[in-house]
């Protein structure tokens, strides 16, 4: 499995926990942050997927 999938499914979680966070306690701004950092999370997830998928390893 590629980095970048590993530190995109990280990313994902940390993102999620921040957005959750951020709606419990009416936090605009972290809840801005855990949605930026999920989308970044399933970018950096693809590039891994791809670079699998390169490599033969899908």
């Amino acid at each position: 499995m590629d980095k970048n999938r590993t530190e995109g499914a990280m990313d994902k979680a940390k993102g999620s926990i921040k957005k959750g966070v951020g709606e419990v306690t009416g936090d605009e701004k972290m809840k801005a942050e855990g949605a930026a950092d999920k989308t970044k999370g399933k970018a950096e997830s693809a590039v891994g997927g791809v670079k699998d998928a390169l490599k033969g390893k899908s």
